[in-house]
């Protein structure tokens, strides 16, 4: 409903995938050493299919709620994901 906050939103979500390469400093360099990580990658695919889903609905009362936790559960991926490749890090090491 808030047209500034979604514009925030869209540039955002492109921006962090231009950011996410540089901030990449874990050891290893696939996800196949981290299986806490490879859930969180296929909840990842599921809420990025749900949020392409959410957008093409109207503009109402269910769709709105449910896109806004859709949201915040993609940007909680992103800070998620590297706290758990740090912990299986040190874990491992």
């Amino acid at each position: 409903p808030n047209k500034l906050g979604g514009v925030i939103a869209l540039i955002m979500s492109i921006a962090i995938l231009f950011i996410l390469p540089i901030i990449h400093v874990n050891n290893s360099q696939g996800l196949q050493f981290y299986p806490l990580n490879q859930i969180l990658f296929w909840y990842m695919v599921i809420i990025i299919i749900l949020l392409t889903w959410i957008g093409a609905r109207p503009v109402e009362d269910p769709y709105i709620l449910t896109g806004q936790i859709l949201t915040v559960l993609y940007f909680m991926y992103y800070l998620i994901n590297p706290l758990i490749i740090k912990m299986w890090d040190n874990l491992l090491n």
